[in-house]
């Protein structure tokens, strides 16, 4: 089982959502990086339910640095970050014990590990793993600020609500740092926790679009082709279970442009190069060019639901209907926000530190 990613800085993720605990270990991040438990906490705040359109399931995600931090730095070895499970109710799941889920993996995952797998809640496989995701991304974005680096994600849409798009870069990555339900609009943030009402008091849900946009990157990084910048990002991006899209720039709206419409033209100011528009989402022949990085991610609907479904019991190779109940989100676009953050700054360090060096993180 593949659980690992990176290169010059490598991350292993573990555990299952109804275990004793979940973590990650990061291998090959610099010395001398500032560690800030607060920080940590603050990351993993965000990613958790905060009302009634949210999970039931409420974990204090409380966290322990087992290595490579001493002092409040990386130490440059192994860190190990474990996050134990304290709300698990397996017997939710006994019922649908070998019957499978439409839209998650319960039936794939018998098919790989032949009935071994540990099934409650979805095991290895539920959203519950991005935890550990989200308490690595905090050390990385503060490495990655160090270096002018900073990353905003924001709620696009959810359903056919849209919020207004990125204008001022640099403020509204401040805008949506402390926000749960980052929004750049007011408005669209309480039309969208309608339509997620809506889909929850219909026993459904709904999915939605986020967009994320990073500043400072130097130009130069990434490579022509398997280990482009999208290539990279993409790669991340899609482990994210909930993930079903991603798209650079205008992304699939090039196909309905002309070259003139779709090239980024260049000029140079100051001695620094420029592109009058960006386009190609900052990233040209899978290379920086030192624009902003803007990608979209596309995130279904969560995929328990409490409406009647056919489906199979795969263990008894017959027919069935399955009608869900426990703790499940409406919608997890929203708390899907920070997991793509933070994902996206555990790829830029590997990405930065194979272009410039291990120590350049430092």
């Amino acid at each position: 089982m593949k659980n690992s990613f990176g290169d010059s800085v490598c991350y292993t993720l573990f555990g299952e959502s109804h275990g004793e605990a979940i973590g990650i270990v990061i291998d090959g991040l610099a010395p001398g990086i500032n560690v800030d438990a607060k920080e940590i906490e603050k990351f993993l705040s965000l990613r958790r339910p905060v009302d009634a359109n949210s999970t039931a399931r409420r974990e204090p995600d409380n966290f322990s640095i087992l290595s490579g931090v001493y002092n409040g730095k990386t130490t440059g070895t192994p860190i190990s970050i474990v996050i134990n499970n304290t709300q698990t109710k397996s017997k939710d799941y006994a019922a649908l014990d070998g019957i499978a889920r439409p839209g998650h993996a319960d039936y794939t995952a018998f098919c790989k590990y032949h009935g071994f797998e540990d099934r409650r809640g979805g095991g290895h496989f539920s959203g519950r793993i991005t935890a550990p995701i989200v308490a690595a991304g905090a050390i990385c974005l503060n490495a990655l600020k160090n270096k002018g680096i900073e990353i905003g994600t924001h709620i696009s849409s959810i359903s056919n609500v849209k919020d207004r798009e990125f204008d001022n870069f640099s403020e509204d990555i401040k805008i949506l740092e402390e926000m749960n339900f980052p929004v750049l609009s007011q408005t669209a943030k309480e039309k969208m926790q309608q339509e997620i009402a809506n889909a929850k008091n219909n026993c459904d849900s709904v999915g939605g679009v986020l967009e994320t946009v990073v500043t400072g990157m130097p130009s130069g990084v990434g490579e022509p082709w398997f280990d482009s910048v999208e290539s990279k990002l993409s790669h991340a991006l899609f482990s994210v279970p909930a993930i079903k899209g991603v798209s650079f720039g205008c992304g699939f709206d090039f196909a309905t442009m002309s070259g003139s419409q779709a090239n980024d033209e260049f000029y140079t100011e100051n001695g620094s190069v420029y592109t009058k528009t960006n386009n190609n989402g900052g990233i040209n022949g899978g290379i920086t060019n030192g624009m902003p990085i803007v990608f979209s991610c596309a995130v279904k609907p969560t995929p328990s639901i409490s409406k009647k479904q056919n489906t199979v019991n795969f263990e008894k190779n017959e027919n069935c209907e399955i009608e869900i109940n426990g703790r499940h989100d409406p919608c997890v676009v929203h708390r899907a926000a920070i997991v793509v953050k933070c994902i996206t700054a555990l790829t830029l360090c590997d990405l930065l530190a194979t272009r410039f060096g291990t120590d350049y993180l430092a």
